[in-house]
């Protein structure tokens, strides 16, 4: 049996992890690092990066097919599984370098493949090594959560974590779940030339600002996918190639025979997308004494366990599960474990991306959560369409929209649907941030064409009434009865 004694013990190698491990190391810190499984975690193998790639690959597929809008013949398209699933397979190769353990030891980390587990709150042993540490970091990330569906467990499915390996060809994929996971998944499969079928038990994409949400459901629908909402899932049924879900509506209206009638719909594969879980099995919290529950291992605002010197961070936390949450946390556990100082995690500016197109992104408070905290007459709604900007009609893409909460000039919320809307938040985030005004957004030069520019417009609403009103008028007239003629 080996024993390591060092200053941080970080477990788990995902997005969290490798953050805090890389941060800390380079600053001084002995750094043990503890991953069972893939580095990377979730994000570099199963989530993030795969799906992009394949929502690249889709992105592609579609262009191809309506390539005359551009004056070019268009091409139909019905991808090959295999190959698609190669080119994933390529992007995580090309990213794997970096999360690797050669890396992390070539930063001065130990690495320990192997599973850990609490011995008592100073102590874990992983494998066949102990490892005492001054503090401990849990980053172990989540899994996906397959709810308790008559028949699940006699069916093959996929979720996010097997999808990425499947190389044969499907015909007709049913996702279970219509989040942001399930939407992406879905519209990717679509436009590789897969039938596709979204069942959600209430309604889409509820999160999002009511206003913007149709313009992603009716592309969606455009494109041919099935949307079957308000529906509760009675049963699975099936085997390899063949798989039957059971229906019945949930309709919050009054309920008619016609509402309640069970339905069926039939497919070649079965896609589970309906959250996940923290990853807290095998962790044995309790010799540690760390509180936790349900939906996460409970934490202070400085992300401390009930054990001071035992942070966790990243989805295991509770938290929200964003890849980039994971790294701001490691950032904050940084602070508050190798400096004197106290540093609380904030997720005020917290910036989100569903990442089907269009794309619809937010950042900070809702318009609806921005009225009930300050009231109706104290937010200010100001919003800009893309259809009034040149670049996006060069680019057949003018179907969106931008709308920004204010009150008193300061930015409380953004919401964008619509092409690169992912990209258009930077500004906003570091606005926000900053805490800088809408007018400082107004007044810089945006080159021309871009999609950027509908920041610079949409800024320049908050002014309109101002500048364009009767008072102004006059106030102008005014000034110039009083110039001569030259």
């Amino acid at each position: 049996m080996k024993t390591i004694r060092t200053d941080v013990c970080v477990l788990g190698g995902g997005a969290g992890g490798l953050a805090f491990a890389a941060g800390a190391v380079q600053m001084g810190a002995r750094v043990v690092l503890v991953e069972k499984d893939k580095m990377g975690g979730d994000c570099l193998n199963y989530g993030c990066v795969p799906s992009k790639a394949m929502i690249a690959a889709g992105q592609l597929a579609c262009d191809m097919r309506h390539a005359e809008r551009f004056g070019l013949p268009s091409t139909p398209v019905r991808a090959n599984l295999q190959k698609v699933q190669g080119h994933v397979a390529s992007v995580i190769g090309a990213i794997a370098p970096h999360d690797s353990v050669e890396r992390f030891e070539s930063l001065g980390c130990t690495v320990v493949q192997a599973s850990g587990s609490f011995i008592d709150r100073k102590t874990v042993l992983a494998g066949t090594t102990t490892i005492r540490a001054k503090y401990f970091v849990l980053a172990t990330g989540s899994h996906p959560f397959v709810p308790p569906i008559e028949g699940i467990k006699e069916v093959p499915y996929f979720t996010n974590e097997t999808i990425f390996d499947h190389q044969e060809d499907i015909e007709h994929l049913i996702v279970i779940g219509g989040g942001p996971i399930g939407l992406e998944l879905a519209q990717a499969h679509l436009r590789l030339g897969v039938k596709v079928s979204v069942v959600e038990r209430g309604a889409l994409l509820t999160h999002e600002d009511p206003d913007l949400a149709p313009f992603l459901l009716k592309r969606l629908e455009s494109e041919g996918m099935d949307l079957l909402t308000h529906r509760n899932i009675v049963r699975v049924e099936g085997t390899k190639g063949k798989v039957k879900v059971a229906l019945t509506r949930n309709s919050e209206r009054e309920e008619t025979r016609e509402e309640t009638r069970e339905e069926t719909i039939e497919g070649s594969h079965l896609l589970v997308a309906t959250g996940r879980m923290p990853q807290l099995k095998g962790l044995n919290l309790e010799r540690a004494g760390i509180a936790y529950a349900p939906r996460g291992i409970i934490v202070d605002k400085r992300l401390r366990t009930s054990r001071k010197r035992i942070y966790a961070i990243g989805d295991c936390s509770g938290s929200v599960q964003f890849t980039h949450v994971a790294s701001y946390q490691a950032g904050i556990a940084i602070r508050n474990i190798l400096f004197p100082m106290r540093a609380n995690a904030s997720l005020e500016n917290l910036p989100l991306v569903t990442y089907c197109d269009p794309e619809i992104a937010s950042l900070g408070l809702s318009e609806r959560a921005a009225v009930e905290r300050y009231g109706r007459d104290k937010v200010k709604t100001v919003s800009f369409d893309y259809e009034e900007n040149d670049r996006a009609h060069a680019t057949h893409s003018p179907e969106g929209r931008i709308k920004v909460f204010l009150r008193k000039g300061k930015i409380l919320g953004v919401a964008i649907v619509g092409a690169h809307a992912g990209e258009m938040l930077a500004p906003w985030i570091v606005a926000k941030a900053a805490g800088l005004t809408i007018g400082q957004l107004a007044g810089p030069i945006f080159p021309y064409p871009t999609l950027s520019e509908i920041t610079k417009r949409v800024s320049g609403q908050a002014f309109v009434d101002a500048l364009f009103s009767r008072g102004m008028q006059r106030f102008v007239r005014t000034m110039l009865a009083l110039k001569s003629y030259i």
